[in-house]
């Protein structure tokens, strides 16, 4: 009889376990944790971040669709949504992973710097844009996007009308802030605009985590710009044999001078930051 029941008794222990799992999952407390990460896309710029209430803002796109795989990654199943979503610089390995994005979730904003330089990319992201309806907001500095739970997403430049510069002196820089912490995400600005970010903001420039402009290019990460953002952590956003020299060794010694643990895309794939507001980990 014993042999009989031996299904029962399976399907029963399965059905508590399934229990538990669920009571935990909806029980857990929620609105806890900013999660800041830095997506595997290669040599390029991908930063998503998820907030305490679920909201969701994605930087840059990287080059390709490898992106679609890296969100599917970190965004709860069957979610197709994303709040904000913000092209820092026209570059192809920086929004060219934004074209397929705008056409396959629903984008609350697309916010862009106002570069006029224009590309085949460009042209297919703004086509993406207007196909579906995307509504489109300039960076401009002084703006704080507010969302809820004390996360904050501050622009730090451009503070003009940049369609006459370079793309990559026409960077969004953006300061995320939740509770004690932040993170400095600076595009491809050069050590110029880091320079002049240091005449306006000073020691307001302090950020735990800092993603290295320009994926390591020597022309960014001047040493009074780290020495002003002092920050516990370095993010090398970059594709392993990218043909670049990135991160280079000049730069790689300016964080070495300053004792930043370093992470790297290449070397450890994604890297995801967590914090509640006082405690900050990295995955």
């Amino acid at each position: 009889m014993l042999h009989r029941r031996y299904p029962i008794l399976v399907l029963a222990v399965l059905l508590f376990i399934t229990t538990v799992i669920w009571h935990t999952v909806l029980t857990q407390e929620v609105g806890k944790t900013l999660t800041v990460t830095f997506l595997d896309v290669g040599q390029g710029d991908a930063i998503f971040l998820t907030t305490p209430s679920g909201r969701q803002i994605l930087i840059d796109g990287g080059k390709s669709s490898q992106v679609l795989l890296e969100l599917r990654r970190v965004m709860p199943l069957g979610d197709f949504s994303i709040d904000m979503v913000v092209a820092t610089h026209p570059d192809a390995d920086h929004i060219g992973g934004l074209v397929p994005i705008l056409r396959r979730y629903d984008v609350g904003v697309l916010v862009r710097s106002g570069s006029a330089h224009e590309t085949e990319i460009t042209r297919a992201l703004e086509q993406a844009r207007v196909d579906n309806d995307v509504t489109e907001l300039l960076a401009r500095r002084g703006q704080v996007f507010d969302f809820g739970d004390g996360v904050q997403v501050r622009v730090l430049f451009p503070d003009r009308d940049v369609a006459g510069l370079q793309a990559n002196d026409a960077s969004v820089v953006l300061q995320v802030v939740f509770g004690e912490h932040s993170f400095l995400l600076t595009g491809d600005s050069p050590s110029k605009i880091e320079e002049y970010l240091v005449s306006l903001d000073g020691s307001l420039l302090a950020s735990d985590v800092l993603k290295a402009g320009h994926h390591g290019s020597r022309t960014s990460s001047a040493a009074a710009f780290v020495g002003f953002v002092d920050p516990q952590y370095v993010v090398f956003s970059r594709g392993c044999d990218n043909g670049y020299g990135h991160p280079h060794q000049d730069v790689i010694d300016v964080f070495a001078s300053f004792e930043v643990l370093v992470r790297d895309t290449c070397l450890d794939g994604r890297v995801e930051f967590v914090t509640d507001g006082t405690v900050l980990k990295v995955k």
